[in-house]
C-alpha cells in the first residue's frame, strides 16, 4: 500500500495554511487526511497544548483488558514476532480497544522513553477526539488501514511520529481494536502498512477460528492456491444455512458491510447449501465450484467445525451438571432488613456484569455461596452454568483434575474418555472457588495463569481450550494475613480481589427473625406454620457459631420434630442446640427456666430417621440405589432403617 510522501516541510506548511484558511490542500494530502483534519478543526482538538495524556489507573487499565482478554491473547505473540522483525528501527507494536485506548506495547527501549513523552503507551486513549489526526485513531473513524506521516499528524507535538495502523474485525465485522507501529517519520518504510494488515490478519484468522459458532465454515477464492492461506474467504453457517460469521475476506467478496451478518447460504450463492454437502465432503476436506449471485467464481472448501471443549458429549453433559434446575435466586430476595446485609446487596448490583473478580469474605456459613448464587442469577449470566468448588473439601491430590480436567489417559486410574474440568463446565458462566484460602499453594500459580489467559489446559494434554468466565470467590479466612504469612500468593490475591463483599455473622444481623420465618416458611412447602413465641427469644438469644447453615439444619429438625402439628415449640428443638444455649446465654437470660434440660432419647431419633429414609425413598419413586446414595448409607442400612424403632 505504497503512498506519496511529501516533504516535511511542505506537509507543515500545508498544515499552517489550513490552520489560517481553514481549507484543505488537497492536492499535498492523502484524502483520507484531509478528512480527519476537517474534524478535528470542527472538534475543536488543540494543536499546540499538551492534551489529557493522563493514563488510566491500575484497576481501570486492568478492567480494559479483561474486556480484550481474548484479543489480547491472540495479538500478544504476533506483536512480539512483528517487533522482531522491525527490531532495531526505532519503533513500537501498538494494540488499542475499539475506543482508541492502547492495551498492549512492545518496543525498542530507546524509542520507548520517547513514546512515552507523547504518552504513546498504554493506558491512554489516541482517539481522534482526544489526539486528533494519527494512525490509530483515524483508522477507528475510517475503518481502514491507515498511514499517518509527519506532519499529517494534527497535532503539532506528535509531527516527528509515522504511525501505521490497521483496523481489527471480530467474526460479524464489529471492530475490535487497532494493531499499529509507530516510529521516527525518518525511518519510515513505505511496507511497515503491509506488515501490520499481514499481522492483523493473522490475529483475525486466530480469533474466527475461537469464535466456535455454527456447525459449517466455508473457505472459498477464486484461486484454488489461496485456500488454506490468510486471502481465503470464511463463511460460517449453521445447517439450516443461516448465515453467522464471516472473516473480512468473505465479507469483501459477499458484498457485506461491516457488521452486517445477515441472510442465507442461497442469498449468496447459486448453488444451495445441501447441493455444496453433497459435493465437498467436510470428512475428505474436497473442493467444490461455486458462483456468487455477483457472477464471481470461487474454488470452495466445506469444514465441519468442531465443538471447542475437548469432547462435545462430555462438555453437554457438565453444562447439564453445573447448570441446577433450582429457581433463580435474585439479590432482592436477599434482603429482609439488616442493614448491612443490603449495603452488601446494593454494592453487588453496582458490579452486576462488569468482569470484576469479587471477593466474598465471612464467617462460615454466613450465605456466600448464597450470595455468589444471587450475583450470577441477577447478572447478564443468569441462565448460564454456575459451577461452585469448595477448595477445602477436595484432597489436595485430586483438586488439580477436577479444577483443570485431565485427558484421556492422562493417568493410570483416569476415565477412558478423560474427565471435563471444574472451570470447563462454568464456560460461559460463573466459577465459585469457594474457601479459596484452604487452596494449596503450587497450584495457585496454574489458578493464576488460566484467569490471566482465559485458557485451560487439561491434564495430559497439550492443547489449551478458551474459557469465558466470571469468578467469585469465598473466603471465612483473612487472605491478606496468608499473603503475608507466605501461605496465599500476593498476585492471586490481588487478581482476585477485584470488588470485596462482606456478610456479617449471623449473631449479628438485626433480621434474624425475618429470616427464620422465611426459612421455616420455605421448608414447610408454604402451609400454615405456627412458632412458639419462646423459639423465638432462643433464636434471637442464641450465638449461632454456625450461622446461617445451623439455622437451616435446626429449621428442618424442628419441623421433622414437630410431626403433624405444625407447631414448633420447645420440645421440637435439637438436643445439642439447646445444650449449646444454655452454655453460651447468661443465667439471667428471661427464657431459660423455660427451658427444659433436654435428655437424647434414641427412640425419638431412630423415629426421625425412619421417617427421613421413608420420605427420600418416596421422593425417588422407591429407588433404593438411589435413595442409599442421597442419604450417604448403604443398601442394607437403608432396609433396617425402613424397618422402623
Amino acid at each position: 500500500m505504497a503512498r506519496v510522501v511529501f516533504d516535511p516541510g511542505q506537509l507543515r506548511r500545508a498544515w499552517s495554511r489550513f490552520l489560517d484558511e481553514g481549507k484543505v490542500p488537497q492536492q499535498l494530502l492523502p484524502p483520507v487526511i484531509a478528512r480527519s483534519w476537517t474534524r478535528c478543526l470542527s472538534l475543536g482538538v488543540p494543536v499546540n497544548s499538551i492534551p489529557d495524556y493522563m493514563p488510566l489507573a491500575g484497576a481501570e487499565m486492568r478492567l480494559a483488558q479483561d474486556k480484550y482478554h481474548e484479543l489480547l491473547v491472540q495479538a500478544r505473540p504476533v506483536m512480539e514476532h512483528l517487533h522482531q522483525l522491525i527490531d532495531s528501527t526505532h519503533s513500537v507494536v501498538l494494540l488499542s480497544d475499539a475506543s482508541g485506548l492502547i492495551l498492549h506495547a512492545v518496543g525498542d527501549a530507546d524509542f520507548m522513553s520517547r513514546a512515552e513523552q507523547v504518552a504513546l503507551r498504554p493506558g491512554v486513549s489516541w482517539s481522534e477526539t482526544h489526539i486528533g489526526t494519527n494512525a490509530i485513531g483515524t483508522a477507528i473513524v475510517e475503518q481502514t488501514p491507515t498511514v499517518v506521516y509527519c506532519a499529517e499528524h494534527y497535532v503539532e507535538r506528535n509531527n516527528f511520529l509515522t504511525c501505521s495502523a490497521t483496523p481489527i474485525f471480530d467474526s460479524r465485522g464489529q471492530l475490535l481494536g487497532v494493531l499499529d507501529i509507530s516510529g521516527d517519520y525518518r525511518a519510515h518504510q513505505d511496507h511497515t502498512i503491509g506488515l501490520v494488515r499481514m499481522a492483523a490478519q493473522i490475529i483475525e484468522s486466530a480469533m474466527f477460528s475461537r469464535s466456535g459458532v455454527g456447525e459449517f465454515v466455508l473457505h472459498f477464492h477464486p484461486h484454488p492456491e489461496y485456500l488454506g492461506s490468510l486471502m481465503e474467504g470464511q463463511a460460517v453457517f449453521d445447517h439450516q444455512g443461516q448465515l453467522l460469521a464471516a472473516n473480512q475476506c468473505a465479507r469483501q467478496m459477499m458484498g457485506l458491510a461491516g457488521g452486517d451478518i445477515a441472510g442465507t447460504f442461497a442469498d449468496y450463492f447459486e448453488q444451495s447449501l445441501g447441493l455444496v454437502m453433497g459435493q465437498a465432503r467436510p470428512d475428505v476436506m474436497s473442493e467444490v465450484a461455486l458462483r456468487l449471485h455477483g457472477g464471481a467464481r470461487v474454488c470452495a472448501r466445506l469444514e465441519e467445525r468442531a465443538p471447542r471443549a475437548a469432547t462435545w458429549h462430555q462438555a453437554e453433559e457438565a453444562r447439564s451438571i453445573a447448570t441446577p434446575t433450582a429457581p433463580l435466586a435474585r439479590l432482592k430476595s436477599l434482603s429482609l432488613g439488616d442493614a448491612r446485609v443490603d449495603a452488601t446487596i446494593r454494592q453487588a448490583q453496582r458490579v452486576l456484569g462488569r468482569d470484576i473478580s469479587i471477593l466474598i469474605e465471612g464467617e462460615s456459613g454466613t450465605g456466600k455461596e448464597m450470595l455468589a448464587r444471587a450475583i450470577h442469577d441477577t447478572g447478564p449470566r443468569a441462565g448460564r452454568p454456575f459451577v461452585a468448588v469448595n477448595c477445602a473439601a477436595i484432597p489436595e491430590g485430586l483438586i488439580e483434575s477436577e479444577l483443570f480436567g485431565y485427558a484421556e489417559g492422562a493417568f493410570t486410574s483416569a476415565k477412558r474418555k478423560g474427565h471435563v474440568g471444574k472451570i470447563q463446565m462454568a464456560d460461559g458462566g460463573t466459577l465459585l472457588l469457594d474457601e479459596i484460602g484452604d487452596m494449596p499453594l503450587p497450584l495457585q500459580a496454574s489458578l493464576l495463569r488460566v484467569l490471566q489467559e482465559r485458557l485451560v489446559t487439561p491434564l495430559g494434554s497439550a492443547r489449551a481450550i478458551p474459557v469465558n468466565i466470571a469468578v467469585i470467590c469465598a473466603t471465612h479466612c483473612g487472605l491478606r494475613k496468608l499473603v503475608t504469612e507466605g501461605r496465599f500468593r500476593g498476585d492471586l490475591y490481588y487478581r482476585l480481589n477485584g470488588f470485596a463483599l462482606a456478610l456479617p455473622p449471623l449473631r449479628e444481623r438485626t433480621d434474624l427473625r425475618a429470616l427464620a420465618e422465611k426459612l421455616f416458611a420455605q421448608e414447610n412447602g408454604g402451609r400454615p406454620l405456627s412458632i412458639d413465641p419462646q423459639v423465638m427469644e432462643i433464636f434471637l438469644c442464641h450465638p449461632w457459631p454456625g450461622n446461617i447453615r445451623q439455622l437451616h439444619n435446626v429449621v428442618r429438625t424442628a419441623l421433622a420434630l414437630a410431626g403433624e402439628e405444625r407447631r414448633i415449640t420447645l420440645d421440637a428443638l435439637p438436643y445439642d442446640f439447646l445444650q449449646e444455649y444454655r452454655e453460651a446465654v447468661p443465667t439471667h437470660s428471661p427464657v431459660l427456666d423455660a427451658v427444659p434440660t433436654p435428655v437424647p432419647q434414641a427412640s425419638r431419633l431412630e423415629h426421625i430417621e425412619h421417617e427421613i429414609v421413608k420420605a427420600t425413598l418416596e421422593a425417588l419413586d422407591g429407588n433404593v440405589s438411589a435413595a442409599a446414595r442421597q442419604l450417604g448409607i448403604s443398601r442394607n442400612t437403608l432396609y433396617r432403617k425402613l424397618k422402623g424403632p
